[in-house]
């Protein structure tokens, strides 16, 4: 790992997740038994390697703080971002049904991730059956997040699909307590908005210019606010549902 350091474990009970709403807090048990398995605290600076792919599978994180996201490449160099990772979110757990990482993961901002080693996932299903529930929700709420990628990528137009993005980043960035007033931090460039897309930069930027002249987004200084959030839902033809509050390891 690139630019990483370990530090002594965080503690559950000062963890800044577990009082937002958009997290399952759990029992007294599962909070004691998933602190003593964890083996540190990982910080990453923006641009280190948290995963690399095709390297072995050695540990699962939960993002505590940060952005980053998950990727595959070809031979050639050309990249295609399969998520955006936000707080909260498990980092990993594929490749833990596998023998070496099929994606890589990279930092967007500087991040810090709670560390568990590969064996806590055997670990958890064998003592915790509530624990391995969670974890089996979650598996499928990523695999929810990428078929809405790939509709996005395979249907819609490039407007729909900018917009579907920007609500779809809006809404999970509030849930995991980090909009502040009517924005959110948004760290992705044009070039990761492509990437997520399949579009072209010049084709991201003029679409983005677009939705700002409409004024239904506001991008500066590395924030996104929502003009009018139904209308640029409208737009996306994205109506997803509420989340439900995830587990959080």
């Amino acid at each position: 790992m690139r630019a990483a350091t370990l530090d002594p474990p965080f503690p559950c009970t000062h963890c800044p997740l577990r009082p937002l709403p958009g997290f399952i807090d759990g029992s007294a048990e599962e909070r004691t038994f998933i602190a003593r398995r964890k083996l540190g605290q990982l910080h990453v600076v923006a641009g280190g390697t948290i995963l690399p792919e095709g390297q072995p599978a050695q540990y699962m994180f939960t993002l505590l703080s940060g952005w980053a996201f998950r990727y595959k490449t070809l031979s050639d160099g050309r990249r295609q971002i399969m998520n955006v990772l936000l707080p909260g979110d498990l980092v990993g757990l594929q490749s833990h049904m596998l023998d070496s990482h099929r994606h890589s993961v990279e930092a967007l901002t500087d991040v810090s991730l709670c560390t568990f080693g590969r064996e806590t996932v055997w670990a958890i299903y064998k003592s915790h059956p509530p624990l391995g529930f969670a974890l089996t929700w979650l598996a499928a709420h990523e695999e929810r997040l990428v078929d809405d990628a790939i509709l996005s990528v395979g249907r819609r137009s490039a407007v729909e699909r900018i917009a579907a993005l920007m609500v779809h980043i809006f809404k999970r960035a509030e849930a995991a307590g980090l909009k502040q007033g009517d924005a959110i931090p948004f760290p992705l460039t044009q070039e990761h908005v492509a990437d997520a897309l399949g579009l072209s930069i010049v084709h991201t930027n003029r679409t983005i210019q677009h939705l700002r002249r409409a004024g239904l987004i506001r991008l500066a200084d590395g924030t996104l606010s929502i003009g009018d959030l139904r209308a640029l839902r409208r737009v996306a033809l994205y109506w997803e549902q509420p989340a439900e509050p995830r587990p959080l390891f």
